[in-house]
């Protein structure tokens, strides 16, 4: 069997009260985890774009990325799957929260204390340290 190769963008967004933007999401029917906003690229869309557009089709917010946070590289040999996902460090220009009713994936959309990251049930325990990274920078 085949390796399948995912790459993907996330943002990761942080407020003047060391606040991050976190979804509350995940399959219909099982338990959400929170998460930081990514998807994969659509059509020719840079790494960058698609961060920028993720984060909109799921928060509401409209951003713009400040830089590079880093780069996440992963495979799961029982799934044979690769993933390759780069964070970008944004911050809001417009918009306003909406969690959109009709979407099953997503829970809820919370500004959470960077401090109290790792009491939150995350998708990607990693992510919280990523965070703290950011915030010493």
């Amino acid at each position: 069997m085949e390796m399948s190769n995912w790459k993907g963008a996330s943002g990761i967004c942080i407020n003047d009260n060391r606040e991050v933007l976190m979804v509350l999401q995940g399959p219909p029917d099982e338990e959400k985890k929170w998460g930081l906003p990514a998807g994969p690229p659509e059509g020719s869309e840079t790494l960058e774009e698609s961060c920028i557009r993720e984060f909109s089709e799921v928060t509401g917010l409209t951003v713009r990325i400040l830089g590079s946070a880093g780069v996440k590289k992963d495979s799961f040999d029982n799934a044979d799957v690769s993933v390759e996902l780069h964070y970008f460090l944004v911050e809001v220009i417009g918009g306003e929260i909406i969690t959109l009713e009709d979407d099953p994936w997503i829970q809820e959309i919370r500004w959470q204390p960077a401090e109290k990251l790792e009491s939150l049930d995350l998708a990607d325990p990693e992510e919280a340290e990523l965070i703290r990274s950011l915030l010493k920078n």
